[in-house]
């Protein structure tokens, strides 16, 4: 029955190539788009985690999104927050949307006390020294052609000179003063959150109850920075895990139609080999084991296939997009063959099915 089974697609390997080729794009499409939404989590936790701050302050109306709530606060409130019996520094910091050069988060911060927060490690250059200059991260300074320190960019259509290009993981992918963010945006002397460090851990819950307490801040969102990135989940985000079961549900139809369509033509094109099969004693079960393990060649090699090229694509578009965080995990490629693979299965079921029906005698006289 192995050899048999080879054979019939070694017979059709244009047919064979297209449904191995069906699969592939399926598991293609299902890792690419699904790593590219779940990378935008997964980049934002990146882009965080070498802030240096223990807890955050928010407006009580904010999202865990960077950049969505504006700039309600009064920067003054840094001066209060600062004085906390157990606060070492209280740095703000100004996040706006920005879709001027596509969509990207920018930052406004004092960099004065951001850099107390955890210092910088800057590769090259080194501090802004002027309204109009800002750093950049080195995976920005990546993108592109490449920039590198006295180039000039635009942010909110004003020329900025890069000053320096530091470590990634401060936040932001290019910051500049928080004075001028505010000039830029219409929101002087305001911030969108602020940034703060504990003189030691065990105080980090003392000075989140000593903000709540405080007269006109009960409403404040007040968290550790571990709360706040375990937010970045895709149940927090509206219509995500939506639109991943969307992405599914459509690469899923395409690979079972392929399938279907493939399997259903082998057994008109088979149905005198078939017929010799039943004469010669073989039960349903035995047909319709043939057309399933047929199909599960076909499915391992597209899934093979579709894994291995989700990954060159996953390499080209870091490359070709540096600040583009795809998050193509082990798991989620596993749980793409499985769907790949079953779904793959069912698109074979009907064709074998109708292939166990044939009446032995009426399928040798078929033409």
């Amino acid at each position: 029955m192995n050899k048999l089974i080879f054979a019939n697609l070694l017979h059709r390997p244009l047919r064979s190539l297209i449904s191995v080729s069906a699969v592939a794009i399926e598991v293609i499409m299902m890792l690419t788009i699904i790593a590219i939404m779940l990378g935008q989590l997964t980049g934002q936790k990146k882009l965080n985690n070498g802030i240096g701050a223990d807890l955050i302050v928010r407006p009580g109306n904010a999202t865990f999104f960077n950049g969505v709530s504006g700039a309600p606060i009064s920067v003054k409130l840094a001066d209060v927050l600062d004085k906390l019996p157990h606060v070492v520094v209280a740095s703000p910091v100004i996040t706006s949307l920005s879709m001027s050069d596509g969509l990207e988060v920018l930052w406004g911060i004092d960099y004065k006390t951001y850099s107390q927060l955890s210092p910088f490690v800057f590769l090259s250059g080194g501090p802004m020294s002027g309204p109009y200059d800002m750093i950049v991260d080195d995976v920005y300074a990546a993108s592109g052609h490449g920039y590198h320190v006295g180039d000039t960019v635009m942010v909110l259509k004003h020329p900025f000179r890069i000053a320096g290009i530091y470590a990634h993981g401060k936040g932001g992918r290019r910051l500049i003063s928080i004075v001028t963010m505010g000039e830029l945006i219409g929101s002087e002397g305001r911030a969108s959150a602020f940034y703060l460090k504990a003189d030691r851990p065990e105080n980090i819950k003392r000075i989140e109850d000593e903000i709540l307490a405080r007269p006109g801040m009960g409403s404040y969102q007040v968290m550790t920075m571990d709360e706040w990135l375990s937010l970045m989940t895709p149940d927090r985000i509206p219509a995500l895990n939506t639109a991943i079961d969307v992405v599914i549900g459509i690469a899923v139809i395409i690979g079972f139609l392929v399938i279907f369509q493939s399997m259903y033509t082998s057994v008109l094109e088979r149905t005198r080999e078939i017929g010799i099969l039943k004469s010669m004693g073989a039960s349903q079960a035995a047909i319709v084991s043939v057309v399933l393990r047929e199909t599960a060649v076909v499915a391992v090699g597209g899934v093979l296939v579709g894994v291995a090229l989700s990954f060159v694509v996953k390499t080209f578009l870091a490359q070709r997009f540096p600040t583009l965080y795809l998050d193509m995990n082990w798991l989620l490629v596993t749980k793409g063959a499985l769907i790949a693979f079953v779904g793959s299965l069912c698109g074979a079921l009907y064709p074998a099915w109708m292939a166990a029906r044939k009446d032995p005698i009426d399928a040798l006289a078929y033409e």
